[in-house]
């Protein structure tokens, strides 16, 4: 304890040396901090986005309804024989790809056992119309005969009654000669009864014999259609779309040989959203029939047709032809679009032939005082970027429809007014703005 009491002065000096050091620290420190001069702050320049514009300048738009199909021809005709046999003749350019004028043989059918037929046929009508004309010569002399007859059983019966008159009132004359009178008269009364019923009978055995010459004139009919059935010609101008015949084969019946497709008429079905054909195709109201549940008459407007395969070749015209059906499962109606064989060939390079699958556009209704801006400047949430005071504004409107690679604009923007078209990905509002080049909306 005593030691503790010693040292207790040493350690009070101690403990009031550090406190004092640290306090001239820290007033050293608050000097130097006093003394310190801040940097001056760096100034940034605006940053400024270089843009395109465009000019709003509303006008009327016809709306394109634009859909897909494949070109197929109006007429294809698959040919059969319409009689079996031998093939003995074919077409000397009976190949696929190749033309062939109507009226040209295709090939031809043995025909020597149908022309025994139709012999035979001939044969037969002939007979009964010889038959029919004795049986009618035949009726008229009969009835002649049955005048003389008829007036032979008179003239037996007046004798008859003048000998029985004369017998039983004068007692003149015998009964042997009054027996023979009657027996007389009874003769020629039976004869004319006999010619009566065979007189009855030739209008039936007439009517008869009409019968089997109707008859025999249809197989007639059949046989010489028989024969010229054998010879199969084409019924139109068309190509050659499929060949499977050979010469000395043996043709069936039913069995398809060739088909023939007519190309001087081509036609597309193309299904389109059945909304759009609401909103913006054209129907004649005027045609509409009252008693059937369908489609008013389609307006034959012209339509702008491209290949697929060359979308930016040469564009060829067709027009619209009718509404082919409703599909309620994928809700489009699919309507028929005819192109003519001179339209078809407009082409620069290839025609438009069939089986090519096709871009079809057809021009609708108007669009009144719309704004045409590229696509991609109306955003997602039906917003343009605009120029105002040289700094980017927003405004919102109301899109009417996107067709291609514009939209149109109905509402939201003023004529005049200046819309940024070069491409923004989520701009700072009110950015300043450098417009590098302008255009007038046409």
């Amino acid at each position: 304890m005593a030691q503790e009491k010693i040292k207790s002065p040493k350690v009070r000096v101690r403990f009031f040396f550090s406190i004092l050091i640290l306090i001239a620290g820290a007033g050293a420190m608050m000097g130097l901090k006093a003394m310190k001069v801040p940097p001056r702050e760096a100034v940034r320049p605006e940053k400024i986005m270089r843009v395109k514009t465009l000019m709003a300048q509303p006008r009327n738009v016809a709306v394109l309804i634009q859909g897909f199909g494949e070109v197929r021809c109006l007429n294809t005709l698959d040919i059969a024989p319409e009689v079996s046999g031998k093939i003995v003749s074919v077409h000397p350019r009976l190949e696929v790809g190749e033309i062939v004028e109507k009226g040209d043989l295709l090939f031809t059918v043995d025909p020597v056992n149908y022309q025994s037929a139709l012999d035979q046929a001939r044969a037969t009508v002939k007979k009964q119309e010889q038959t029919i004309s004795r049986l009618t010569t035949e009726l008229k002399l009969e009835k002649k005969r049955l005048a003389t007859l008829e007036r032979n059983r008179d003239l037996a019966g007046t004798e008859f009654q003048r000998v029985a008159s004369l017998f039983r009132n004068d007692r003149v004359g015998t009964r042997s000669s009054v027996d023979r009178a009657e027996q007389t008269y009874n003769t020629t009364r039976d004869l004319v009864d006999q010619m009566t019923r065979m007189l009855a009978i030739y209008p039936i055995q007439i009517q008869e014999n009409k019968s089997a010459l109707a008859g025999a004139r249809a197989a007639l009919s059949t046989a010489l259609a028989n024969v010229k059935r054998c010879r199969v010609t084409a019924p139109f101008k068309g190509r050659l779309k499929s060949v499977s015949v050979e010469q000395g084969a043996h043709a069936t019946p039913g069995v398809t040989l060739l088909t023939l497709a007519d190309d001087s008429l081509l036609e597309i079905h193309v299904p389109l959203d059945s909304r759009d054909v609401n909103d913006w195709l054209e129907f004649d109201t005027k045609d509409t029939a009252l008693d059937q549940a369908w489609f008013s008459g389609i307006r034959p407007v012209d339509v702008e047709i491209h290949w697929t395969e060359n979308p930016r070749g040469a564009a060829w015209v067709g027009h619209l032809h009718r509404t082919v059906a409703f599909d309620p499962a994928s809700r489009t109606v699919t309507v028929a679009v005819r192109i003519p064989a001179r339209n078809a060939m407009a082409g620069k390079n290839l025609p438009l032939v069939e089986g090519m699958f096709c871009r079809v556009a057809i021009p609708g209704k108007q669009l009144h005082n719309v704004v045409a801006l590229p696509r991609w400047a109306v955003t997602f949430e039906n917003t343009v970027y605009a120029v105002k005071n040289g700094r980017l504004k927003t405004l919102p409107v109301s899109v009417a429809r996107t067709q291609g690679e514009e939209t149109y604009v109905s509402h939201g923007i003023s004529p005049g007014q200046e819309i940024i078209i070069t491409r923004l990905v989520a701009p700072l509002e009110n950015t300043l703005l450098d417009i590098v080049s302008s255009r007038e909306g046409s």
